[in-house]
């Protein structure tokens, strides 16, 4: 198992980063694209949910062929999967998270707050690039 995590500032930029910072880790494969979007909307849901002065985690984990993503933030709100109206413009993320990984959840974790994880089985060939 190998694991690698960042942490971000409560800012629109760091939604970005942190997509880059998956990007880096799992390297080009078949499944990059699908981690890239969901990082960047769980990274999204904890920016809007994190307290102001807070950071957010993003952890990686590399394990026997899956890739597990991790956003941890300091707000205990439960997220839930919505069913947004066509004219909603919010409520989507966890739609295309549940759409892209083979599973996703939350979790309690030590100290403030929750995660929100989603796990992507990946190729032998791509889990080296981890």
């Amino acid at each position: 198992m190998t694991m690698y995590a960042r942490m971000f500032a409560r800012s629109a930029a760091s939604v970005g980063k942190a997509r880059d910072f998956a990007a880096t880790v799992v390297g080009m494969g078949d499944r990059t694209d699908d981690i890239r979007v969901c990082v960047s909307e769980l990274a999204t849901n904890a920016l809007q949910h994190t307290p102001v002065g807070r950071r957010f985690l993003v952890r990686i984990i590399c394990d026997e062929g899956v890739v597990r993503i991790e956003v941890h933030d300091a707000n205990g709100g439960t997220p839930r999967l919505c069913t947004p109206a066509d004219t909603e413009e919010r409520g989507r993320g966890l739609m295309l998270v549940s759409a892209f990984a083979d599973d996703w959840g939350v979790s309690d974790r030590s100290g403030p707050g929750k995660l929100v994880w989603a796990a992507f089985k990946i190729q032998a060939a791509a889990e080296a690039s981890c």
